[in-house]
Formats: C-alpha cells, sequence, structure tokens
C-alpha cells in the first residue's frame, strides 16, 4: 500500500528541523506559515515554553498566497516549542481519498481527523535589545584624565551622560579582568613593553584573579555594580567582552595545565591567528583528555558569575575557535538562569562558521558590512541577510570599526566617510556600533595595514571629546532618529531602491503597521557631490499615483513636496552624505504645497532667478527638440546641472522658492516639474 501523504508541509520559520531555533522578541511577533494540503477545516499554530505539557491554539488563516498564516507573540523571554496542527473537515478523505489516519500523526476528535506536524520546532524569545540596540565600545582604563594613568570604574560613571547624549543604549567594555605580565604587550604591539604600559586587556589573568576578577586599576567588584546600576538608570544596558583564552599568569594555568594546548617539549602553546601571533595569550584546549565536563561548567560559570554582577549582554572574542558544541550548550544553560542574556559573536570567520554560530544561539554578530563599499556589494550582502532565511536566526551587528580595524574607507575617505559609513550602519540594520573615537575622525594607522597606530589596546589613551571636526551632533542625529522611527528599529524589512547612479545607494524600511516609511539615500563617494534619481517605492508607502507627499529629510529638516516615483537628491560629503526621508502620504496642514497650487505674493530674489534660468532652459530645449542639435542638448545638461539641479534636488544647496518658482515656469509649459521637463527632453 502506498504511504499516505502528509497534510502539513513546508512551515516556515523552520531551522535545521527544529535543531536549533529561530529568533524573534518580546516586542515583536513571528509569522508562522503552512502549506496544508487539501480543505482542513481548520489549522492552529501551536506555542508553548520549552518542557511544558500544555499547547496554546492560534487559529491560522488562509491568505492569497495560498499558505496559512498565524502571527504567534511571546510575553517573557525563553525558550518556546512551537508546530502547526490541522484538522480535516467531518466529510473530508485524506489526500490519498481515504480517511485521514496516519499512526503518530493524526487522529480522531470528535469526528475530525487530525494531523500534527512531526516535527517540534524551537524558537529563542529575547530581549528588544537583541533586534534594536546601538553600541558603544570603550577602554575603561582610558576614560579618565591623566596621561599614563588607568581610568576606573567612577570616570566611566562621569562619561556616562555623554554615551547617553550621543544615542547610544548599549556601553560595552573591553576586557576588565587582571592582565597578564609574562610577554606583555607595549606600545603599537610591541614585544618590549616598559614598566607603565598596561598591556593587552585581552591577556587575561594574574595572580589578582582571572575572568571573576577586575583589575585593581579599575577599581572593585563594588564598583564595577555601581556603574551598572548607574548606568541602568540612565537607560544604558552595560556590555561586557568575554574572552576565553588566557595570560600565561591566569589561575587556570597553574591549576589546570590540562585545559591548554602544549607543544612536544611539553610547553604551553600561545595563541596565533596567521600571520598574527599572540605571544601574551595562551588558548583553551576544550577538547582535554581528562575533565571536559568540570572545564566547561567553569567557562559557563564565568558568564552566570557577571549575570550575578548585573551583566545581561555578552561581546564574546573570537568565538569560531571555540567549538560550536560548547556554545550550543553554554548560551542555553546560561538562558535558563538569565533568559534575557544577549551574546554578540565576534566572528570575522567564513561564512558558514558564522551562520553556524549565529544558528545555535548567539543573538547578534559581527560581520562584513566593515569592507562592504561599494554599492553592488552592499545590496548583494544586505539582501543576502535579510531577504533569506538567515533573517530568521542571524541579526548582523554593524561596527563601523573596532580596536582591532580601522578600515581602508575610513583612513582614506576622512571625516565624509566617517559620516557616510555610520549613516549607512544605523539605518541599514537595527543594530550598530562604533568603537570610541570614531565620533573623532581618529584615523591614524598602521602603514599598509588596518590597524590604529598607538592603538588603545597596548596604552592608555586620553582624549578631547570635543576636539575640532568632531560629528558628535550628526551621531546624536542619527541615533534619534532610530529611535523615532519605528521602521528603522526593524531588521528583516530593509528593501532597496533604485538609484541612477553608482556612488548613491537608496533603501527604504517601513514599520510593521505600515505608518512609518523611511527612505535613504547615501553617497557611498566621499570625495564628491553626487546627483542621483531615486525611484519612490509608492506601492510600498500606500501613495496613489499622481498625488503630492512629503518627503522630510530627518537630518536637515528640510521638507519636500514630492511627486510620482522618480525624485532627486544631490549629497555633499563634505556637508551631509546621507539624506533620511520619513515620507508621508498627505501634505499636511497646507504647510507645503505643489508647483500647481502655489502662487506668487511678489518676487523674490529666488523667484526673479528661477524665472530667468526657465526662460533660457525652455529656450535651449527648442533647440534640441526642433532642430535635433547635439550640441544644444550637452548646452542644456551642463546649464541644467550646473544652475538648476543644485536649487531643486533634494539637498544641502535645495532653495523652495526657487524650486516653486521654475515649477510653475515647467507646468506652465506642459510638464510636471522642471525635473520632469529635462528627463523627458529627447537624448536625455
Amino acid at each position: 500500500m502506498a504511504e499516505k501523504k502528509r497534510m502539513i508541509i513546508a512551515v516556515h520559520p523552520e531551522i535545521a528541523g527544529g535543531d536549533a531555533p529561530v529568533k524573534t522578541e518580546t516586542d515583536s511577533f513571528m509569522d508562522v506559515s503552512a502549506v496544508v494540503e487539501g480543505t482542513p477545516g481548520e489549522v492552529f499554530l501551536k506555542k508553548k515554553p520549552a518542557g511544558a505539557t500544555i499547547w496554546k491554539k492560534i487559529p491560522m488563516n488562509r491568505r492569497s498566497d495560498g499558505r496559512w498564516h498565524a502571527a504567534a507573540t511571546f510575553e517573557k523571554t525563553g525558550y518556546y516549542d512551537y508546530t502547526v496542527e490541522a484538522r480535516a473537515s467531518d466529510d473530508e478523505p485524506g489526500t490519498d481519498g481515504a480517511p485521514l489516519k496516519k499512526p503518530g500523526a493524526a487522529k480522531k476528535r470528535g469526528g475530525k481527523s487530525v494531523e500534527n506536524y512531526p516535527q517540534k520546532l524551537s524558537v529563542m524569545v529575547e530581549q528588544p535589545r537583541a533586534r534594536f540596540s546601538a553600541w558603544y565600545e570603550i577602554f575603561p582604563r582610558s576614560q579618565g584624565a591623566t596621561p599614563g594613568k588607568s581610568g576606573t570604574f567612577r570616570d566611566v560613571v562621569k562619561r556616562l551622560d555623554y554615551i547617553k547624549d550621543l544615542g547610544f543604549d548599549v556601553l560595552y567594555m573591553a576586557p576588565i579582568h587582571p592582565i597578564g605580565f609574562t610577554k606583555k604587550k607595549g606600545p603599537n604591539n610591541s614585544l618590549a613593553a616598559g614598566p607603565g604600559d598596561p598591556g593587552s586587556c585581552w591577556a587575561i589573568g594574574n595572580e589578582a584573579g582571572g575572568h571573576k576578577a577586575v583589575h585593581p586599576d579599575l577599581g572593585t567588584l563594588a564598583d564595577f555594580r555601581a556603574l551598572v546600576e548607574a548606568a541602568e538608570r540612565k537607560g544604558l544596558a552595560v556590555a561586557l567582552d568575554i574572552g576565553l583564552q588566557c595570560s600565561p599568569d591566569h589561575p587556570y594555568v597553574k591549576e589546570h595545565p590540562e585545559w591548554f594546548h602544549h607543544e612536544a617539549d611539553g610547553t604551553i602553546k600561545c595563541a596565533e591567528n596567521p600571520p598574527k601571533k599572540y605571544e601574551d595569550v595562551y588558548p583553551l584546549n576544550f577538547y582535554p583528555v581528562e575533565g571536559q565536563d568540570e572545564m566547561w561548567n567553569e567557562m559557563k560559570s564565568i558568564f552566570e558569575f557577571w549575570v550575578e554582577q548585573g551583566v545581561k549582554i555578552f561581546r564574546i572574542d573570537n568565538p569560531h575557535t571555540k567549538p560550536t558544541e560548547f556554545w550550543q550548550w553554554a548560551i542555553a544553560e546560561v538562558k535558563k538562569k538569565e533568559p534575557e542574556a544577549v551574546f554578540l559573536s565576534e566572528a570575522f570567520t567564513n561564512y558558514e562558521k558564522l551562520e553556524e554560530l549565529a544558528a545555535v544561539g548567539f543573538s547578534q554578530s559581527y560581520g562584513y558590512f566593515t569592507w562592504r563599499n561599494g554599492k553592488n556589494e552592499l545590496i548583494e550582502y544586505f539582501l543576502k541577510l535579510t531577504q533569506s532565511h538567515l533573517k530568521d536566526f542571524l541579526r548582523m551587528n554593524l561596527f563601523v570599526n573596532t580596536p582591532d580595524i580601522l578600515p581602508t574607507i575610513l583612513k582614506e575617505g576622512g571625516r565624509p566617510a566617517f559620516m557616510s559609513r555610520i549613516a549607512l550602519a544605523a539605518t541599514l540594520s537595527s543594530c550598530y556600533g562604533m568603537y570610541n573615537g570614531y565620533e573623532l575622525c581618529e584615523n591614524e594607522a598602521v602603514h599598509g595595514k588596518e590597524e590604529y597606530w598607538h592603538s588603545e589596546k597596548y596604552e592608555y589613551k586620553i582624549r578631547d571629546w570635543d576636539a575640532p571636526g568632531n560629528i558628535k551632533d550628526y551621531i546624536a542625529r542619527l541615533n534619534k532618529i532610530r529611535r523615532s522611527n519605528p521602521a528603522l528599529q526593524e531588521y528583516s524589512n530593509l528593501r532597496f531602491a533604485n538609484s541612477t547612479n553608482d556612488h548613491v545607494i537608496a533603501y527604504y524600511k517601513v514599520s510593521p503597521d505600515g505608518k512609518n516609511r523611511i527612505l535613504a539615500a547615501v553617497n557611498l563617494n566621499p570625495r564628491e557631490s553626487q546627483d542621483a534619481r531615486v525611484s519612490v517605492p509608492l506601492e510600498d508607502f500606500s501613495i496613489p499615483t499622481g498625488e503630492d507627499y512629503i518627503a522630510e529629510d530627518l537630518i536637515s529638516g528640510r521638507k519636500y513636496v514630492w511627486r510620482d516615483r522618480e525624485n532627486y537628491v544631490r549629497l555633499d560629503p563634505n556637508k551631509n552624505p546621507a539624506a533620511i526621508f520619513r515620507i508621508t502620504p498627505e501634505v499636511a496642514g497646507g504647510t507645503l504645497k505643489s508647483a500647481k497650487t502655489i502662487k506668487s505674493d511678489g518676487a523674490s530674489e529666488s523667484e526673479k532667478t528661477a524665472r530667468g534660468d526657465a526662460k533660457i532652459f525652455f529656450e535651449i530645449r527648442i533647440k534640441v527638440v526642433e532642430h535635433n542639435d547635439p550640441y544644444a542638448r550637452r548646452e542644456l545638461s551642463a546649464f541644467y546641472m550646473e544652475h538648476i539641479a543644485p536649487r531643486t534636488y533634494a539637498g544641502e544647496t535645495f532653495d523652495e522658492d526657487y524650486t516653486n518658482a521654475i515649477n510653475r515656469v515647467a507646468v506652465r509649459e506642459g510638464f510636471r516639474s522642471i525635473a520632469h521637463a529635462n528627463a523627458t527632453t529627447p537624448g536625455h
């Protein structure tokens, strides 16, 4: 007898048949869908906390895509199970023509055949900061004011208002533990450290303690707890860097030498990441000959210790050099005690490994945005991240720089590049981060390398946080825009719009309720101003064709009246390389009017200039149209780009009076706008 067909197929989302959890948050919802064969009477989404026995059922509805859908919400963080159940109608036969009775999958309830999807799937429900957060990275020892002397946790408390005013909500601190003395690194990663050199804080441990201790120069554990509490009062969560490696002086080396890798002569191996060599660090061996359970439990206890001190967010150093099965176990165990724990994976490694770590439980991940600078490579990368199966479990945290990485674009592009890169990071993803000093546009590099000269990794660094040329106000503005616009707080709602210039990338996001619509355009060239015609997705913004709407640039504060799909932007990298438009379907309050409705109540200088430019433009255009004159076409193009475009395109040089006046002339000539007149000129 032929095997009966399954009634429920293709449940989404589903990762590795339920072996790995999908991810959502307590302030969000998870759309679950399935294909159900035949004509079922009822279909339900079933969910329950992991380990519980009673399922809660949510009715599913069939949509136009042919799939059955339901939205699952979760009030508390933690792991949950979910699956799908279908009930055939009273007289509905099975898909093979017989009544639906499949052992283990279907049974009769009140005369109806019931089938459960054979897989029990898993979802990890996390706190909102797992999806929406802005990270600010510091070395606590550099937050003081005395050159050559370590700052303290109390000094960090003094800087909380500054960090909060910039708009960040996660304060991420480099390792705070005692630092080893053996082979301590000196300035610029030299092998000879002086008595006053602090060494790398990733060389963890000395006689004062290891991963559960704080460096005496920073203060006490009580001082650290006071810092966490002070940050919490200001709406900042403290994130700790946890590096599961040891200096040669770490207590583990003496107490558990079997936890390390050994050379043939019995000496312990130092860490290597060719061509780099870390003489001051010993990597741990997660598969010791004896005592693996003891070792793994000790590593887990490090996280549990800091959870007890009030920390719920952890950035993990080089997780890809440790076993994936360890992370799957450890993250699940830590989350049993603290379900709100968030883990950020610093996995600069191959795609497969990065994705594997995300699948087994890491909340967020570093990625390759740092080296994606061109329009096409950015689009390709983010389509993969947000429009493939990856969106169900991988959240990319876009760090614009790190203590280890000073990207070439920042070295060579200067202040405009710093502005454009952070505008991209803050709007392409819902979670991003920066290492302090970015706001000062620090970009002094080791010759020929993407590394900081006089890196803070190896020395104290005292900064003037008000140094000329800083972009603090720009960063604060971006973070305020993120907090004020729900569309930018979502991760997988990113879509790309067409731009006619390869140096200008355009993309948009719409909030789940459809009310908040954001369209961004960013100049990727830090050296030159760029113009582009950008396609506005009217159908996704619920804007009827032919109607005016407002595009409000949230960075400059300017409002523009746009119509139809094609609109123009001009982006000056030295002033503002990005435009972040909030699109409003209606012209609110009548404060802005279209070119058709505005009447001149007296000619300003801008209006006089506009009428003069319009006269010249249309005289040249007649030559182009009537005489097919290529020289006139070039003359028209040059005149338009030099005199009209700078004052009519959305951007720093936009002149509202000029634009309204010249558009009125264009309307009288039979065009929707002066841009329309230019674009429809033969040979354009």
